[in-house]
């Protein structure tokens, strides 16, 4: 069973948004951060962003001011909203959250292919 399930992703010309959501089955706690990872290819995955409980939210320098994190906790879900995108952010983009017990949880991932 997938514990975490994001969508979203796809292809779109730099300077498009894409808007990825994660969503959350109920083994995920919403008493910790959640955040998004993406892995280019060739290299090692990257944080991308985090929002805490009370959505409080970081971002990686090269996509703060592009880039949105929100969650909705009736939904259990998170998303990011993706905007002015740049090939450099082509990617497969990772979900994670923890359980109550705080053990990391990852999704299966999404791609998003930003084309020049």
């Amino acid at each position: 069973q997938a514990h975490l399930v994001e969508s979203g992703g796809g292809l779109v010309q730099a300077g498009g948004s894409l808007r990825l959501s994660c969503a959350a089955s109920s083994i995920i706690s919403s008493r910790f951060p959640m955040g998004w990872y993406r892995q280019a290819p060739g290299k090692q995955r990257e944080w991308v962003a985090t929002i805490t409980n009370d959505r409080t939210t970081n971002y990686l320098d090269s996509v703060q001011g592009r880039f949105t994190i929100s969650r909705d906790n009736d939904k259990n879900t998170i998303y990011l909203q993706m905007d002015s995108l740049k090939p450099e952010d082509t990617g497969i983009y990772y979900c994670n959250g923890r359980t109550v017990r705080f053990e990391a949880v990852w999704g299966q991932g999404t791609q998003v292919t930003v084309s020049s």
